[in-house]
């Protein structure tokens, strides 16, 4: 895709993939060679906020790109998130949802409504936990990035903040002690013991032997045995490697009892063009928002969901293609085949209601911190393993959180 522009503009682009893990260590040895990038693609919004403290970002690149393109052709939620002090940080180019996956055959041979609540997930993991299928799987590592999403996701969903508007830290607010509570409880009572993570969690649904599991968009592809390092293993997937994905509802949107609407929870990726970037890197961004997007979320559509809809000629281009896409590693086959129609658009669209803990209240950099210190999947181990209560789980992230601001000069 790359070379596509190159070739057009008469320039020479390097490629150069980066662990994101590895992010921070790269940037610092390139500042100090003084050999950075001209941009930084696929970045995630901690890592974009990152960008932001260390003053590396180019601001007013990122808002011409933007406006070039026509910022009304963007979701406005993935602009917000990508935004900070009324500046455009970087360019939102994609993202994933975590989605909540449940065994449609299930929940209808056992009379239940779809799990959109907290009471239905709870009432319905109750009902269906037997024999050796747990009515729900969901993270629980102490030290892994994908509990902090998976709790943040539940944590959203139910009006749980970080901070409120004015930066001050809430994980001890009522509606977070209601998340401890429920998560914990949740998990107690209808899961699986032991520490669980995304292997451990895709493995026990893929098995057959949950009704419900939390994952991210991701795991699209791999549900419908398409993946041969991640395939289905229940027993009736033997016969039809589909067969589990056929039989499975996704939602993107939730609602706890303490929230007056439903949220999505997902990752926005952005384009950042670093400050002195070569004068052709806004070009190529807007290539690679326009001429080159398609191509672009093809790579891995089941977690590249268009943060961008269309264009001003056809403002649903990118959102209608995306759910034409082709999905898989060593198959591909496209995702209108495997998924209904209406579930897709929703994931399509769902980058337009996602939520996130202190990026729209400006406090991208103390999220990033919190998350990275695994503050709030500690302190729900705690929970778990040494029966504290919510109300000691939230008070020790909290405790955390203050301190983690504090040490950043909040």
């Amino acid at each position: 895709i790359l070379d596509g522009w190159a070739s057009k503009n008469g320039a020479t682009v390097k490629l150069v993939a980066i662990a994101e893990d590895q992010l921070t260590t790269v940037l610092t040895s390139a500042a100090a060679a003084k050999e950075l990038p001209d941009a930084i693609a696929a970045l995630s919004l901690n890592g974009m906020n990152q960008l932001r403290t260390d003053d590396l970002v180019d601001p007013e690149a990122a808002k011409e790109v933007v406006n070039g393109l026509g910022a009304d052709t963007f979701y406005k939620r993935a602009l917000e998130l990508t935004s900070a002090d009324g500046e455009q940080i970087a360019v939102p180019s994609d993202g994933f949802a975590n989605l909540l996956f449940y065994r449609k055959d299930l929940f209808r041979a056992a009379g239940l409504p779809e799990p959109k609540t907290y009471a239905d997930i709870q009432s319905a993991a109750e009902k269906l936990k037997q024999g050796k299928t747990a009515g729900i799987v969901a993270a629980t590592a102490p030290a892994d990035s994908f509990t902090q999403q998976t709790f943040e996701y539940m944590a959203v969903a139910n009006g749980c903040q970080l901070v409120d508007s004015g930066g001050k830290i809430t994980l001890n607010s009522p509606q977070c002690q209601e998340t401890f509570n429920w998560y914990a409880n949740l998990i107690k009572k209808t899961s699986v013991p032991g520490n669980q993570d995304a292997d451990t969690t895709r493995a026990t649904y893929f098995a057959g032997n949950a009704a419900m599991v939390v994952w991210s968009s991701f795991l699209l592809d791999e549900l419908a045995g398409l993946r041969k390092d991640a395939l289905p293993t229940c027993p009736q997937c033997k016969k039809d490697p589909q067969w589990l994905a056929k039989n499975t509802g996704i939602l993107t949107d939730l609602q706890g009892p303490s929230s007056p609407n439903p949220v999505a929870w997902g990752e926005i990726v952005s384009w950042n063009i670093l400050k002195d970037a070569n004068p052709k890197t806004k070009d190529l961004v807007k290539y690679m928002m326009s001429d080159g997007y398609m191509d672009w979320l093809a790579i891995a559509p089941e977690g590249k969901i268009p943060a961008r809809s269309g264009t001003s000629s056809n403002p649903k281009e990118y959102a209608d293609g995306w759910i034409k896409l082709s999905a898989g590693v060593d198959k591909k086959e496209p995702l209108t085949d495997i998924y209904p129609a209406e579930v897709l658009t929703t994931i399509a669209s769902s980058t337009a209601n996602f939520d996130r803990w202190g990026i729209p209240q400006g406090q991208g950099e103390l999220a990033a911190a919190v998350a990275g210190q695994y503050v709030v999947p500690q302190a729900l181990a705690k929970m778990l393993n040494s029966g504290a209560s919510a109300a000691d789980a939230a008070n020790e992230a909290q405790k955390n959180a203050e301190q983690i601001q504090k040490d950043l000069g909040g």
